[in-house]
């Protein structure tokens, strides 16, 4: 048995921000969040974070997420201080205790999952996650005993307390720790505030338990923390690099990679292609063959094969096969696109159904619309669907085109096979086979213009 404890109750002052730290969104998903979706894999029976600055605004932003409890700790004394504050809620519990950090989100399940399996195949009292920095500058350095590859803690020194020569060890501390509940359980309460900044470390509960192995993670990236915004920039490219470097090797061709942002929800197949300056959110799906970008954003989408998509944006919405858009298309509030369609330059649709071949080819606004098949919507169609109070509906049948500057007042039936003539106002249902024009007749001043002029000049 494993339970989960996240340390968030840090106000993360060098943020500069109102909102609590790990609160904050790293690629749609907040820090805290993030770290909880890392302990899937170790199948904790409980998730307990424990909250302390604007916990009750912690509490509510996490309440979607189920299955959570929340502990709090309402003076900020250090992490040892915060455990403390869960023995009476894990009293007589017997099983592991993983504690993770909140502003910690790059932390990959795979790697909990090592660390949680080396801890029980040893039978350790605690095991702790640590990793080789490039720079260990500042941070408090692992000393080691190895047998068969095991790595036995022997020593923990903080970075100003380092001899010259132990500065050399290039071992840290994560701040990532597994623990035998019961050996932990004993030595919290006799922890001590023995430090300049009278805090109680959890640290100094891991040297008074034994045994206690240590386990290098592959990537030291995984474990760097977020203190302010210029480190959560950081951590954003790091986690494209990840997602990018994940689709390229599925077979998914990136132009320009560092112009480009995928979240982690994405899904790709095989032979898209993804051009610069386009960025994909939410839970968008690409199919085969498809071509994004460039200058695109494709938000909670799904897109078919074959589709060509070029300095637009689709949000909410669906496109079938073999459809043209853009460039400068808006599709919004559940727009769905027909097999083979054309949605041209300055097109919008919102909450519109267009059945297949059915060509949308410039400068025309579509609001809650449903069309049959291969209708031609003419350049400058705007359907009026809002009367100030409500929105109204827009049906269009098969094979009807619409001409230039053509304005369907809904709620509006247009037949199958009818033919609007440019210029049109259309105000009321049109049945099947018509020709409609709707144009008042044109006024006729002859000589006007000459009589205006020598007005003015007189």
């Amino acid at each position: 048995m494993v339970v989960v404890a996240i340390l968030a109750a840090g106000r993360g002052t060098r943020m500069k921000s109102s909102l609590p730290k790990v609160l904050h969104k790293l690629g749609g998903l907040s820090l805290v969040e993030r770290v909880l979706n890392s302990v899937d894999q170790t199948q904790p029976i409980r998730r307990i974070i424990i909250v302390g600055y604007q916990a009750e605004f912690v509490k509510t932003a996490m309440a979607p997420i189920p299955n959570i409890e929340f502990v709090e700790q309402t003076q900020q004394l250090g992490t040892g201080h915060a455990i403390q504050q869960l023995l009476p809620h894990l009293e007589g519990y017997e099983g592991d205790l993983l504690v993770l950090n909140g502003d910690v989100p790059l932390l990959r399940p795979e790697t909990l999952s090592n660390l949680l399996q080396t801890h029980r195949e040893n039978q350790n009292a605690a095991t702790i996650l640590t990793a080789h920095l490039p720079d260990p500058k500042g941070y408090g350095r692992v000393f080691c005993d190895g047998d068969g590859g095991k790595k036995f803690v022997q020593q923990m020194v903080e970075d100003k307390d380092c001899t010259a020569e132990q500065k050399l060890c290039t071992r840290i501390n994560a701040g990532i720790y597994c623990f035998r509940w019961q050996d932990l359980a004993q030595v919290l309460p006799h922890l001590q505030a023995n430090n300049a900044q009278k805090e109680y470390y959890l640290t100094d509960a891991v040297t008074q338990v034994s045994p206690v192995m240590a386990v290098d993670v592959e990537d030291y990236q995984e474990i760097l923390g977020i203190n302010d915004r210029l480190q959560l920039a950081g951590a954003y490219e790091i986690l494209q690099n990840r997602i990018k470097n994940q689709w390229m090797a599925a077979g998914v061709t990136i132009v320009d990679p560092s112009s480009v942002t995928i979240d982690e929800t994405v899904e790709l197949y095989p032979d898209v292609i993804i051009e610069p300056q386009t960025h994909l959110r939410g839970s968008t799906i690409i199919h085969t063959g498809s071509t994004i970008g460039p200058g695109s954003l494709i938000e909670n989408s799904q897109i078919g094969e074959n589709v060509s998509v070029q300095f637009s944006v689709i949000t909410d919405s669906s496109v079938a096969a073999g459809v043209r858009i853009g460039p400068y298309a808006h599709l919004r509030g559940h727009a769905h696109v027909g097999e083979g369609c054309r949605i041209g330059n300055f097109v919008e649709l919102k909450n519109t159904k267009l059945g297949t071949k059915t060509n949308v080819a410039h400068l025309s606004y579509l609001g809650d619309t449903t069309t049959g098949t291969k209708v031609n919507i003419g350049a400058g169609t705007i359907t009026a669907n809002y009367d100030g109070f409500k929105k109204h509906p827009t049906t269009i049948g098969d094979n009807t085109k619409t001409g230039s500057n053509s304005v369907l007042v809904a709620p509006l039936n247009l037949g199958s096979n009818v033919y609007i003539a440019a210029g049109s106002t259309i105000a009321q249902d049109i049945p099947d086979d018509c020709l409609v024009i709707a144009r008042p007749q044109p006024v006729l001043k002859p000589g006007w213009v000459s009589k205006k002029q020598n007005e003015m000049n007189s």
